[in-house]
């Protein structure tokens, strides 16, 4: 049993990234889809799909690698753990590396980036930071 399916989405895509494979794979759910249609704005993914498969549905994320090969997803890393929830204010939202990189926040009205969840004026939860 998985209880943090959040950072289990993370670390499959850091394990990825850091053996240069095209695609990740996980299961599929809502907020992980969300996760994905964030970094795809953001441009940190190519694109991502979900892909019919048994018992459940698997969510299958594309990659983006520089034209040398460099990574694009430099560290990603979860903030707001089950033990212990962090939740911002869109006043207290800062940017991550000077604007380089980017909060992920989950709000009532979805999953959105930092940038979007300053310029609705809305705070939520912090999921995760990348750059």
């Amino acid at each position: 049993m998985m209880t943090d399916p959040v950072a289990d989405m993370l670390t499959r895509i850091r394990n990825a990234v850091r053996v240069e494979r095209p695609f990740a794979e996980m299961p599929v759910s809502k907020i992980k889809r969300g996760l994905a249609d964030v970094l795809k704005r953001e441009g940190y993914i190519w694109d991502w799909q979900e892909v019919e498969s048994q018992p459940i549905n698997q969510l299958r994320i594309e990659l983006k690698y520089g034209p040398n090969g460099e990574r694009v997803i430099q560290k990603i890393r979860r903030v707001s753990k089950p033990g212990r929830r962090i939740y911002q204010k869109a006043v207290g939202l800062r940017p991550i590396l000077n604007g380089l990189g980017i909060s992920i926040i989950s709000t009532s009205g979805g999953v959105i980036s930092d940038r979007e969840a300053r310029s609705k004026n809305v705070g939520g939860e912090v999921l995760c930071e990348v750059w």
